[in-house]
C-alpha cells in the first residue's frame, strides 16, 4: 500500500480536467433547439409562466445541459478513482463486463462498479449490475486461486448511503468509498482543491459559448414560435413538442 498525496491527485486532475471541459464545450456547440425542445416537457415551463424567448432557452438549456454535464463528470471521477487505486493498491480497470475496478486488499479480492452518486439506477439496472458481479465472481472464483474470497461493491462518488450491506455487494458512498480505495478518510474532501484548478478560466471561456448560444436560440425560437408581437404561442410549442407527425 502507497500513501496518495494531493500533489499525485493535482497531477491527474491537470493533466484530465481539459478534456471535460472541452467536452462540455463540444457537446454545448453541436446542440440544435428542436432537438432539446422535443426532449424537455412544455408544460412545465407554462406552469412556471416563462414569457419571454430567453428565458425559455435559457431553462431548456440549463436543465439539457445538466444531465449532460453529470455524464461527463462522471466518468472524469471514475477515472481518478482508479487512479486513486491504482496507486495505493495497485488497482486496475477492469475487463470483465459491468466491472470498473478490480483490486486485492487484505486478502480479498474486490469488484468495483463506479457510479457519480447514489441513486444511479432503477430495478432493472440495479439487477444488471448484480448479474455483472455474479459472473466476474464466478470467473474469478475459477482462475484466481490466490484469493478466492472475492467482494463486489458498487462504488458511489458522492452521497451517502448508510445501510451499505445490500447482501449481494457493498454499497459504499461518498466518504466511505474514497477511503475504501485509498485508504485515506479525508479523500473525499482533499480532491476538492485540486478539482477547482484553473475552474475560472475553464468556465469563463465556457460562459462565452453558451451565450452565443442562447442568442442563437432564442432568435430561432422567436422566429417559430412567437407573433409579431413578441407574445408566445403556447399551442405550437407543445404540437410541435407532442403533436402526431
Amino acid at each position: 500500500m502507497q500513501q496518495i498525496t494531493q500533489e499525485i491527485i493535482t497531477e491527474y486532475v491537470e493533466k484530465n480536467i481539459p478534456e471535460f471541459h472541452r467536452n462540455r464545450i463540444e457537446k454545448l456547440g453541436k446542440l440544435e433547439l428542436k432537438a432539446v425542445l422535443k426532449r424537455k416537457n412544455p408544460y412545465l415551463f407554462k406552469v412556471k409562466n416563462i414569457v419571454t424567448a430567453s428565458n425559455f432557452v435559457e431553462t431548456i438549456l440549463d436543465a439539457y445541459l445538466s444531465s449532460q454535464e453529470e455524464t461527463l463528470f462522471g466518468g472524469f471521477l471514475e477515472g481518478l478513482a482508479i487512479y486513486v487505486c491504482r496507486h495505493v493498491y495497485r488497482g486496475s480497470k477492469s475487463s470483465a463486463e459491468g466491472i470498473d475496478l478490480e483490486f486485492e486488499k487484505d486478502g480479498t479480492k474486490y469488484i468495483v462498479s463506479i457510479k457519480s452518486g447514489p441513486n444511479w439506477g432503477n430495478s432493472s439496472q440495479i439487477k444488471r449490475m448484480k448479474d455483472n458481479f455474479r459472473k466476474a465472481k464466478r470467473i474469478l472464483g475459477t482462475n484466481t486461486a490466490s484469493s478466492p474470497n472475492v467482494v463486489a461493491v458498487n462504488g458511489c462518488c458522492y452521497g451517502r448511503d448508510n445501510t451499505p450491506d445490500k447482501g449481494e455487494y457493498l454499497k459504499l458512498c461518498g466518504q466511505r468509498f474514497w477511503s475504501f480505495i485509498s485508504g485515506n478518510e479525508n479523500l473525499y474532501t482533499e480532491i476538492i482543491e485540486p478539482l477547482g484548478h484553473k475552474a475560472e478560466e475553464k468556465n469563463e471561456h465556457f460562459l462565452e459559448e453558451y451565450g452565443k448560444v442562447v442568442n442563437k436560440f432564442s432568435l430561432e425560437f422567436m422566429k417559430m414560435f412567437c407573433d409579431t408581437s413578441g407574445q408566445i404561442h403556447w399551442e405550437e410549442v407543445i404540437q410541435f413538442n407532442a403533436g402526431q407527425v
